[in-house]
């Protein structure tokens, strides 16, 4: 009797071991080209280095708003590419996929919703179409799964996008608007939680690298930018200390990782204020 009751609470710790071992965060985002930036690089290969499962789904349109996601929901448009990472870290895309049939693809763990970069520091153009957003996706998700919401950063101080004048070409107001209205929604009982990308680009700015972190005035630069966006995506995702990490992508230099990794825990812990870099 004793030896049976050993084996079963043996098997019982093998199978509770396993399944914790086997777990796999799934993270879907409806965005655009910011949420490339933040979740289709690196992200995957900082969660693997720190022996984590992860699928990463990203809803693709180009400068898309979140009234036109509501207007490809409402007409179940087929209209996104659809960026999937595998548990293998293989990313396959799919073209012409509407909102439906990405939410159902997987038991999400989170969704992540955000506003096209020239209104994503303008609170109440958001308001206007992001609760039907949030009432759509809500419709289809699993019970289980949370919403969560994109904080996006602000423009190089000299970028030339259009979108630029509705914060009169300041990057100080555009950061300014931007963690106004996402201090606002973050207080939204439909959200989980805000992943401060923006907050840690601007720490980073901050740094001995500069006002350096876009390729365009706008969208992040290749390497240390969207590695900076994406420790901040895996410093959220899964509660652990991105600087104790130790994956740095072959493009990124020592001090330019350190920065990044900086960067973004200090946004996770004070995600509505720029955390100065003294590297």
């Amino acid at each position: 009797m004793k030896n049976l009751i050993t084996f079963l609470f043996t098997l019982l710790f093998f199978f509770l071991n396993t399944s914790a071992q086997e777990k796999v965060l799934k993270v879907l985002a409806i965005g655009n080209s910011f949420s490339e930036d933040g979740i289709e690089n690196y992200l995957y290969d900082l969660a693997k280095a720190d022996g984590h499962k992860i699928i990463i789904g990203n809803m693709y349109i180009g400068g898309a708003p979140i009234e036109l996601h509501v207007k490809n929901a409402k007409e179940n448009k087929t209209s996104y590419s659809y960026r999937k990472i595998g548990v293998d870290g293989v990313k396959k895309t799919t073209k012409n996929v509407s909102l439906e049939q990405a939410i159902t693809d997987e038991d999400w763990d989170y969704i992540s919703l955000q506003q096209a970069s020239p209104f994503s520091g303008q609170y109440a153009v958001i308001m206007q179409h992001l609760p039907q957003l949030i009432s759509y996706v809500s419709s289809l998700k699993k019970p289980h799964t949370k919403l969560i919401y994109h904080q996006t950063w602000a423009y190089q101080h000299d970028s030339t996008h259009k979108g630029f004048a509705n914060y009169d070409k300041s990057q100080e107001k555009m950061y300014a608007a931007i963690v106004d209205a996402t201090k606002r929604i973050s207080k939204m009982k439909e959200f989980i939680f805000l992943v401060p990308a923006g907050t840690a680009i601007q720490n980073a700015r901050t740094s001995s690298l500069g006002d350096t972190f876009t390729r365009d005035g706008y969208h992040l630069e290749l390497n240390y930018g969207r590695f900076t966006a994406a420790c901040t995506w895996y410093e959220k995702l899964f509660n652990t200390d991105v600087r104790k990490n130790t994956f740095k992508p072959e493009k990124v230099t020592d001090q330019q990782a350190e920065i990044a990794k900086l960067a973004a825990h200090k946004a996770v812990k004070k995600p509505f204020k720029i955390s100065k870099i003294k590297k």
